[in-house]
């Protein structure tokens, strides 16, 4: 699960953020790359989505389904769950 995590686990690592918006965060990312069936951790695509959603929960949103909304809109990306 931690190598899945990766990108945000990096870029919350230079951040100024406390455990519950770590776990907002963590939550938002695992739900965009589930929502979006992105296999390959790896994938440029999901060191996008990471910044996308610490750039939102820095604007002082705490929900993570609505970070996950609001940072995927930020990109131009449509999630593929129904």
């Amino acid at each position: 699960m931690r190598r899945a995590l990766l990108a945000i686990y990096r870029l919350i690592a230079i951040g100024t953020f406390g455990p519950d918006e770590i776990e907002t965060m963590v939550a938002a990312y695992e739900g965009a790359v589930t929502d979006l069936e992105l296999i390959d951790r790896n994938d440029p695509l999901t060191e996008l989505i990471a910044r996308s959603i610490v750039n939102v929960t820095a604007t002082g949103e705490r929900d993570p389904e609505t970070i996950k909304k609001r940072a995927l809109n930020a990109l131009g990306v449509r999630s593929t769950a129904a």
